[in-house]
């Protein structure tokens, strides 16, 4: 997960063109012959692509960008050190 990616996702795309680009990840993912370097960088693509995601329903909802970005990453690294 990095911020400044998610930031430029979340800038830079609409929420529709995320979720095909999630979707087309998800399924490079599933095919028999990517290596596990490959799905680790799909992996990290996913995460900020959901990032990005999350991002932009928190703005709907009223909060600020630099706030959406921050709980997100806060979030994230919650659930890491569990």
């Amino acid at each position: 997960m990095k911020i400044p990616v998610i930031r430029q996702l979340f800038q830079n795309s609409t929420p529709e063109e995320l979720e095909a680009t999630l979707g087309v990840l998800e399924a490079f993912c599933e095919f028999r012959g990517v290596s596990e370097e490959e799905i680790d960088v799909a992996g990290e693509m996913i995460t900020n692509i959901c990032g990005a995601l999350e991002v932009h329903e928190s703005v709907k909802s009223g909060v600020a960008e630099r706030d959406a970005l921050n709980a997100f990453g806060q979030k994230v690294m919650g659930a890491i050190d569990r």
